[in-house]
């Protein structure tokens, strides 16, 4: 498991699982509100939410952020855990 790798592979992980959220958003906004307030234990996010189009410029903004992100954070992760195995 080397850390390049390792980031890379949580990059597009993270990268997929946002772009399903995004589309899930997008197809039924409704119930995957109701989803989110129950996953997040019953706090209401309805007030956060404003009626606008979807934003592809946001969306590859904040995809590309949190990839880059994951793979300093899957990187590390595999550093680290090779220090610590030896």
């Amino acid at each position: 498991m080397t850390p390049i790798r390792t980031g890379i592979a949580f990059a597009i992980t993270v990268a997929a699982f946002y772009a399903i959220c995004a589309l899930a958003w997008v197809l039924a906004p409704g119930p995957f509100l109701g989803f989110m307030n129950n996953l997040f234990h019953g706090m209401d996010f309805s007030g956060m939410v404003q009626p606008r189009p979807f934003a592809w410029a946001g969306f590859l903004m904040a995809l590309i952020i949190l990839s880059f992100w994951a793979l300093l954070a899957g990187s590390f992760f595999s550093w680290l855990l090779s220090r610590l195995t030896r």
